[in-house]
C-alpha cells in the first residue's frame, strides 16, 4: 500500500485542478486592522504632565470604595457568568488541539448462540476491537483551527477583564450616586426645617400687623413649605433607589438599606496631558475584537486549505474468542489491519469555495467591527476629556455663585431683623441657596462618574501600565 501512496497523492491534486482556480480568487485574510489613534487628543489640557499613580480607584478619593468594589467583584452574578464562559473557552482549547493528534477507539462485543440439536449445545463468543485514526495536518489546515481556538479564549479572557472593569466602574458610579442621595436628602430635611421656620415666622408677624408680611408673603413661605415636603418624599425614594442598585451590583438583595457616607470625595489630580493614543489598545474590547479578527482569519484560512485533498492514516486491530480470558492472552489470535486513504471532493456545486468565500467575509465583518469600536472609544476618550474640562470650569463659578448666595441669604437675615427688607427677599434668598447648593453637589458627583468614564474608556489608570 505504501508504494501507492504518491500514486495518491498526485492522483487527488490532478483530481482537485477544478478547485484550485478557485483558490486563486480567493485571497488570504487579514490579521490586523488598520487603526486611526490620533497623534494627541484634541481635548487634553496642556498643563500638567506629570503622571497620575497606578489605581486610579484610590485616586477618586474615598476609601470605602476600595472595599465596596472588591464585593461586588466576589459576588456579582453576571461576572461569575463572564468567568464560566472563559472557562469554556480554555476548554474549547483543548478540543481544538485534539484535533491533530491521532484518535484511539476500544470497543468490545459479546454473543451467546444455541443449537436446534438435543440436548441444546450453548456457546458464546467474545470480540475485542482497537482502532486508530489520524489526519496528517499536510496543509497546516487543523493547526488554523487550533490556532483560531486559542484565540477564542484570548477573546474570552478580554471579554472577562471587560466585564471586571464595567463592573467596579458601575460600582463605583453607582455608589458615588448613593452618596449623592444621601447628601440631597440631608439638605432637604434641613431646607423643610428652615422653611418651616420661615412660615411660622411670617405667619405670626402677619397676625401681629407686621407691615412687612404681606398675605403674599405668607403664600409664598406656605407653597415653599409644601415644595420642600414633596422634595423630601422624593429624596427619600430616590436614595432607597440608589442603594438598591449598588446592592444588586454587590450580589445583596435590594432592601434600599445599604448605609454610606454623606460626602463626596474631591478628585485628586488632574488629567495628565499627552495620554498616547496607542493606550487604548488595552482596554478589554478592542483586545477582544482584535482577538476575534486573528481567530476569524485563522478560521478563513482552515476553510480555504479545505479546498486541498485531505491524508488520513487509520488502523484497526481486532480478536475474537469463546473464553473471555484468551481474548488479549492469545496474539495469535489478533487481526490488524492498516491503510492510507486521501480524500478529495471532486464536484459539491462549489460548496466548499462559497464556505471558504464566507468565512472570508466573516474576517472582513470583523475588521470592520474593529474600526467601529475604535472610533467609539475614540470618541468615548475624547468626550471624556472633554467634559473634564468643561466640568472644571463650571465649578469655578458654581463656587462663586454658591458664595455670594450664601452671603446673600445671611445679609437678606439681617436686613429683615433692622426692617430694611420685606419677608419675600429673605424667602427668595434662600431659595436661591438651596438652588446653588443642590448644584454644586450634583456637579461634584457629575466630576466624579466623568472621571470614571474617562478611565473606563481608556481601559485603566492614566499610565501605559499593567
Amino acid at each position: 500500500m505504501i508504494r501507492f501512496f504518491p500514486i495518491l497523492i498526485v492522483t487527488a491534486l490532478l483530481s482537485s485542478g477544478c478547485q484550485f482556480g478557485g483558490i486563486g480568487g480567493i485571497k488570504r485574510p487579514q490579521r490586523e486592522a488598520p487603526l486611526m489613534t490620533p497623534e494627541s487628543w484634541i481635548s487634553a489640557s496642556k498643563a500638567n504632565r506629570g503622571k497620575i499613580n497606578r489605581g486610579w480607584l484610590k485616586n477618586l478619593g474615598d476609601p470605602k470604595l476600595i472595599k465596596i468594589t472588591q464585593e461586588a467583584l466576589n459576588n456579582n452574578h453576571d461576572l461569575r457568568v463572564s468567568a464560566l464562559l472563559l472557562e469554556s473557552a480554555k476548554e474549547g482549547t483543548i478540543i481544538g488541539r485534539a484535533a491533530r493528534f491521532p484518535s484511539l477507539n476500544l470497543g468490545g462485543s459479546n454473543s451467546r448462540s444455541r443449537s436446534n440439536q438435543e440436548p441444546p449445545n450453548y456457546s458464546s463468543n467474545y470480540g475485542l476491537t482497537l482502532s486508530a485514526s489520524w489526519e496528517i495536518d499536510l496543509w497546516g489546515r487543523l493547526r488554523n483551527l487550533d490556532r483560531a481556538q486559542y484565540e477564542d479564549l484570548v477573546a474570552a479572557r478580554a471579554d472577562y477583564n471587560a466585564a471586571r472593569l464595567s463592573l467596579v466602574a458601575n460600582t463605583a458610579k453607582s455608589w458615588f450616586n448613593l452618596i449623592t442621595a444621601q447628601q440631597l436628602l440631608e439638605l432637604a430635611e434641613k431646607t423643610k426645617k428652615s422653611y418651616d421656620a420661615n412660615y411660622r415666622i411670617t405667619e405670626r408677624n402677619y397676625k401681629a400687623g407686621d407691615v412687612t408680611a404681606s398675605p403674599l408673603a405668607v403664600q409664598f413661605a406656605r407653597n415653599q413649605v409644601a415644595s420642600a415636603e414633596r422634595n423630601l418624599i422624593n429624596q427619600k425614594l430616590a436614595r432607597k433607589e440608589a442603594a438598591r442598585t449598588v446592592e444588586l451590583l454587590l450580589g445583596r438583595y435590594p432592601n434600599g438599606e445599604l448605609q454610606s457616607g454623606n460626602t463626596l470625595p474631591t478628585l485628586r489630580g488632574k488629567v495628565p496631558a499627552g495620554i498616547p493614543s496607542e493606550m487604548l489598545l488595552r482596554r478589554p474590547d478592542l483586545v477582544s475584537a482584535s482577538a476575534a479578527i486573528r481567530a476569524s482569519a485563522e478560521r478563513a484560512d482552515a476553510s480555504r486549505k479545505d479546498l486541498f485533498p485531505s491524508f488520513s492514516l487509520t488502523g484497526r486491530g481486532s480478536t475474537s474468542s469463546s473464553k473471555l480470558d484468551q481474548l488479549i492472552l492469545d496474539p495469535e489470535a489478533i487481526a490488524w489491519s492498516t491503510a492510507t486513504s486521501v480524500a478529495q471532493t471532486l464536484f459539491r456545486s462549489g460548496a466548499k469555495t462559497a464556505s471558504a468565500r464566507i468565512a472570508l467575509q466573516q474576517n472582513e465583518r470583523t475588521i470592520r467591527r474593529f474600526s467601529s469600536q475604535m472610533l467609539r472609544a475614540l470618541r468615548e476618550v475624547e468626550s471624556a476629556l472633554s467634559t473634564e474640562s468643561s466640568l472644571s470650569e463650571q465649578t469655578k463659578f458654581l463656587t462663586i455663585e454658591l458664595r455670594q448666595a450664601e452671603l446673600a441669604e445671611r445679609q437678606a437675615g439681617r436686613d429683615y431683623s433692622e426692617g430694611l427688607v420685606r419677608i419675600i427677599s429673605v424667602l427668595e434668598a434662600q431659595r436661591r441657596a438651596v438652588a446653588s447648593r443642590r448644584a454644586m453637589i450634583f456637579l461634584k458627583n457629575q466630576r466624579l462618574q466623568n472621571r470614571i468614564d474617562l478611565h473606563l474608556a481608556l481601559g485603566g489608570d492614566f499610565n501605559n501600565g499593567p
